[in-house]
Formats: C-alpha cells, sequence, structure tokens
C-alpha cells in the first residue's frame, strides 16, 4: 500500500474531499456527527491521509483513510485574548484504526499549531484521551467557559476531557474561555 498525506486548507478542497471526508467522518461516528460538528470542522487546515493499493498514491482515486483539522478559535484567559488552534474530527477508518494513521494526522496537525498558534486544544474523548497524553498534550486543570451571547458559561463535563498543547497559561489564574458557536462549545 501507498501512502499519500495531504495538508489543505478548507477552500483547498474539492467537492470530491468533502464529500470523502464527510462519510469518513459519519462512519467513525457512528452516525453521530451532524451539520453543526461539520460546521466545526470546516475553515480551517485540513490533514488527509489517503492509501492506494495500486502503488500510484494521487488525490482523486485513493481510499481516504484519516482525516483531522485545525481551526483558529479565540479563547480568553486572564484578561488576554489568544489565537489558538483547535483540533477537530480527528477520525480513521474503522478497519484502519491502531496502526498509527491517527498519530500521522496529529503530526501534521500539530506542525500547524506550533507553527501558527499561541498553543493547541481540543476537547477528547475517552478513547482519543491517551493518544493525546502520549503525545505531550496536557489535560487543562482549570475552569472551562464560552463566551455565551449573555456573558459566560461554565462547562464543567468539559474540564476533564481539554487538553493543551504548547505555552499554555496557568489553569491557577482564571477560567479559559472559548469564543462561542453552535452546537458543542468545544
Amino acid at each position: 500500500m501507498t501512502e499519500s498525506i495531504r495538508t489543505l486548507h478548507t477552500s483547498q478542497l474539492t467537492p470530491a474531499d468533502l464529500a470523502a471526508i464527510r462519510s469518513l467522518l459519519h462512519d467513525a461516528f457512528d452516525g453521530d456527527f451532524g451539520e453543526e460538528d461539520w460546521d466545526h470542522t470546516l475553515g480551517g487546515m485540513h490533514v488527509l491521509l489517503h492509501e492506494s493499493e495500486n502503488g500510484s498514491a494521487n488525490e482523486s482515486g485513493d481510499a481516504l483513510v484519516a482525516h483531522g483539522s485545525v481551526i483558529m478559535r479565540r479563547v480568553t484567559h486572564g484578561g488576554r485574548s489568544y489565537r489558538i488552534g483547535y483540533v477537530e474530527a480527528l477520525a480513521v477508518r474503522a478497519d484502519r484504526r491502531r496502526q498509527g494513521l491517527g498519530g500521522r494526522a496529529m503530526d501534521a496537525l500539530e506542525q500547524i499549531i506550533v507553527r501558527s498558534y499561541a498553543f493547541g486544544a481540543l476537547s477528547a474523548s475517552d478513547e482519543g484521551a491517551a493518544l493525546y497524553r502520549s503525545r505531550g498534550w496536557r489535560l487543562w486543570r482549570g475552569r472551562i467557559e464560552g463566551l455565551g451571547p449573555d456573558g459566560p458559561v461554565r462547562f464543567p463535563d468539559e474540564e476533564d476531557s481539554t487538553f493543551v498543547l504548547g505555552p499554555s497559561p496557568d489553569p491557577a489564574d482564571s477560567p479559559l474561555a472559548f469564543d462561542w458557536r453552535d452546537g458543542d462549545v468545544l
């Protein structure tokens, strides 16, 4: 098998790319990947891993086996606003899991974060937390909030699943407050 990795902005994705990503995410999340989740996936940089059995990896005919994206988010902490890279929609096709593809996608996503943002953040599932910890992501040990239309809203359920990468602020100082969006804020 030949593997290829592409890193593209949403604006560079073809309709076929978008359809393949959407299909992969639908299957990877057992049909629990709705319109708001899809919207959160778009607008940033995407990492797409394709495989080809014929030895000629290309963008049009290969099977998409993994995807992840980094979206720019604004968070406030301690009176300061940060521009961060937020990981969205990391998924690996079911028959290719536990073979290092998620790690290869994260390699590329983390390079985007390190080169472009103050720090990285993501909300991890129970299954995904071990992968992120093994890569140096740290559980945020403070409060998590969203800056809602009517003011700050606390998200205590996210306080045990939000991870950060890079030189993030001190959690003891104040909450990490994310920009508001429809659906899951984190």
